[in-house]
């Protein structure tokens, strides 16, 4: 009896503790609760406070966006005059896509090549040291010094156009396109590798037919995060592409327009016609924007589904 009574259930409360059946469960106390209940209030007004600005933004731009675009606005060119209301920013629209394109087209080919030097080929020797610290120092300059030296280098000898804007978006966009690639890499397992190699595969196949297949979803978003960037820019186009109203397809000698160069011009006029002109602008450019982070997202919730 004794040792039953002693191996036995016991039950009862101290404090705000309880055992039974020789398992000890607490009851929080009223302080853990509150505080527990504090900080998460805590940490709900911090990330309203971060997204207010945002929220504001975007609902100004949906607000006074919204009252202008139209048919008319997406397919035509603006008037001569920042008095006259109605046109739109097509020739902006159709600046942007060419130039973003071109850029595209030159940079992602250059900085998966790169990335895949760096992690499969270079290792830790001095070139690749030297791509790393240079693609992270291109990251963090302002695009108007990129502006200044493609103005310096290739604008006062050849002109201006198009391609030379789409130059300057390349240089914005390469080094994007570097370091996020070279991260997707870094995260491919050695044993899939390793597989290759013992099945004997060189290399280069290995490369070709394994890792970039792999890492494509992450790849993908790095991608269409430079070319958001590169869709927004207009300090390096001011200096390189120099802005028109009219629609312009030619690649150098003529002055181009692009969506950010519009904006800004009509935002700076004291007109309300121009005004309104940018507000529907901006808010086509934030669409644009929008579309490729979606899709960079969706990119990447596929990459972490593989994985």
């Amino acid at each position: 009896m004794r040792a039953a009574r002693g191996s036995g259930a016991v039950s009862g409360t101290r404090g705000s503790g309880a055992v039974s059946g020789g398992v000890l469960s607490e009851r929080p106390s009223w302080r853990r609760l509150w505080s527990d209940r504090v900080a998460t209030g805590v940490m709900f007004a911090t990330v309203l406070i971060a997204l207010l600005p945002v929220l504001l933004i975007f609902y100004y731009i949906f607000r006074e966006g919204l009252a202008v675009t139209n048919w008319e606005f997406l397919t035509q060119a603006p008037p001569f005059s920042y008095r006259r209301e109605g046109g739109g920013y097509v020739n902006g629209l159709i600046g942007t896509l060419m130039m973003v394109g071109m850029a595209t087209a030159v940079s992602v080919p250059l900085g998966i090549l790169a990335a895949v030097y760096l992690v499969e080929y270079g290792g830790r020797n001095l070139l690749a040291s030297l791509i790393r610290f240079f693609s992270d120092v291109m990251t963090g300059v302002p695009s108007v010094f990129v502006g200044l030296f493609v103005y310096t280098a290739f604008v006062v000898p050849f002109g201006f156009g198009a391609l030379m804007g789409a130059v300057a978006l390349s240089i914005i966009m390469l080094p994007i396109v570097v370091r996020s690639t070279e991260e997707m890499l870094k995260l491919v397992p050695q044993e899939i590798k390793n597989a290759s190699y013992a099945l004997g595969a060189a290399k280069w196949q290995t490369v070709l037919r394994i890792v970039l297949p792999s890492a494509l979803p992450g790849i993908t978003t790095g991608v269409l995060l430079a070319v958001a960037r590169a869709a927004g820019e207009t300090a390096p186009l001011i200096l390189t592409a120099f802005g028109s109203i009219t629609i312009t397809t030619a690649l150098i000698g003529e002055p181009i327009s692009a969506l950010p160069l519009a904006i800004f011009d009509g935002a700076r006029t004291p007109f309300a016609a121009g005004q309104a002109r940018a507000w529907a602008g901006a808010l086509e450019l934030l669409a644009i924007v929008l579309v490729f982070t979606l899709l960079a997202r969706v990119a990447a919730s596929r990459s972490s589904i593989s994985r």
